[in-house]
């Protein structure tokens, strides 16, 4: 990924968008990132991002997901598992490109201070991004699904028992993942990207509800979306207890006697399907949210939303209108060019 570095231009632009048609429903959505959010619309991405000296900057660029590019989208369970990767590899390409932003201003004020000055950032190439997509990962199924296994598989006498054991591994990964949301929040940088997270849901409400997308009308709504991806996680874990309970249940059937090996050989392939599962309940849930059982699907994810999403201030919800005007072809992102060829010249004088 290219930092784009330039200076204001005349625009030649007209708010055009093929894919956005103000009277038809839309589903978009978006990322909290680094001081700034990423929206998605169809046939677009947009990331803005919040400078230090108070400017707003945005990266506007075309993208189609897999999931449409290969006629997915009418797949039940495949074009979530594709879409899921898919999101991953968007949300770490804009979090790069926020981190730029950051470390551009970081540099700058280097310079003003008499610092040694750091090389501008050069961006990711394609090959890193899919790098980094990878650790991310195995990271992720390391500590989320390999470590539960092996917990409930050394700690507790359950192996031959599908459903107990699989209970137990899930009660484990659900405690894994709210003893780290629960300390990251407790950063300050953390919570500042929880805000930007309550911002990006208030603005993706006041377009769904039709509302004039401006901060002050986005402030008056909830910051608690159940299509957020925090649900997802939530659900993913519910799902799995179920999935993996019925998947033992067979393979005991078939081997005899289960053991942790034959888990891990086992269910770490099957992570696609569970979270192929996870979207299309999380999907359906969305679409009938005022229903007894949608409430009750979406309330545990809502519930953890308490920790990940934080009120934002004005000036937050203002980035997260931005991109979302931007995303939809509402307005022109060469207004929110990034000057840094300027300010490099500014820090020089100084």
């Amino acid at each position: 990924m290219t930092l784009v570095i330039e200076q204001g231009r005349k625009s030649t632009w007209v708010p055009t968008n093929p894919n956005y048609d103000p009277n038809k429903p839309m589903q978009i959505g978006g990322q909290a990132v680094i001081e700034g959010v990423m929206m998605r619309a169809p046939g677009s991405v947009a990331t803005a991002v919040r400078r230090a000296n108070g400017d707003i900057v945005v990266r506007k660029e075309a993208f189609v997901s897999w999931v449409e590019r290969f006629h997915l989208g009418k797949i039940p369970i495949v074009r979530g598992a594709i879409g899921l990767i898919d999101m991953m590899y968007l949300g770490i390409k804009t979090l790069n490109y926020s981190a730029e932003v950051a470390m551009l201003d970081q540099n700058l004020e280097d310079r003003k201070n008499g610092q040694t000055k750091a090389e501008n950032p050069k961006g990711e190439s394609n090959l890193a991004l899919v790098g980094s997509l990878v650790l991310a990962l195995a990271l992720g199924i390391a500590i989320f699904f390999v470590t539960p296994l092996v917990v409930a598989s050394k700690l507790f006498q359950l192996e031959q028992s599908a459903f107990e054991f699989n209970l137990v591994a899930g009660a484990i990964r659900i405690a894994i993942l709210l003893a780290y949301l629960a300390a990251i929040s407790l950063l300050k940088d953390i919570r500042r990207l929880f805000q930007y997270h309550g911002a990006e849901h208030k603005s993706v409400f006041a377009f769904e509800l039709n509302d004039e997308l401006v901060p002050l009308a986005a402030a008056k709504r909830s910051r608690f979306h159940p299509r957020c991806g925090t649900s997802f996680l939530l659900i993913v874990m519910v799902v799995a207890i179920i999935s993996f309970s019925i998947l033992d249940y067979f393979l005991k059937q078939a081997v005899g006697e289960m053991t942790l090996l034959i888990r891990l050989v086992t269910h770490l392939p099957f992570i696609p399907v569970v979270g192929g599962l996870a979207y299309e309940i999380i999907k359906s849930s969305a679409k009938h949210s005022t229903t007894w059982w949608g409430r009750i699907i979406i309330a545990p994810g809502l519930w953890l939303q308490r920790i990940t999403t934080k009120e934002p201030d004005e000036s937050q919800l203002e980035v997260a209108i931005v991109a979302l005007r931007c995303a939809l072809g509402l307005e022109d992102p060469a207004k929110y060019v990034l000057k840094a060829l300027a300010d490099s010249k500014e820090a020089a004088r100084v």
